[in-house]
């Protein structure tokens, strides 16, 4: 039985690869760019190439750190996909103190 994937990403190119993870090479390069690969997850779904708002919306998940792992009951749980949820979970977490990758991860704002 093989091992099971997970994904990568590219920001420069929006592009998404799932290859299988290897602890003893976690770097993996673009083959379309030759930059980074970011690693996600598992339980990541890329958007379409074309929808730059959902693009620029990962990347804000990613740079505060926020990843797409499955966990034990299903899958990561709650992410923004535009830039508005963005926006007001950001405005939150300025407002309370909140650290910006749990204000991003939250279902619903108080």
């Amino acid at each position: 039985m093989g091992h099971a994937k997970t994904s990568f990403v590219c920001l420069p190119c929006r592009a998404s690869y799932k290859q299988p993870y290897d602890r003893d090479r976690p770097h993996r390069t673009c083959p379309r760019c030759a930059e980074p690969l970011i690693h996600v997850g598992a339980a990541f779904a890329a958007p379409r190439r074309r929808d730059t708002a959902a693009w620029r919306t990962l990347s804000v998940l990613l740079h505060a750190g926020v990843h797409f792992h499955k966990g034990c009951c299903g899958g990561p749980g709650y992410r923004p996909r535009t830039p508005r949820e963005v926006r007001e979970r950001m405005t939150y977490a300025r407002r309370t103190g909140e650290p910006f990758a749990r204000a991003l991860t939250r279902y619903d704002l108080p």
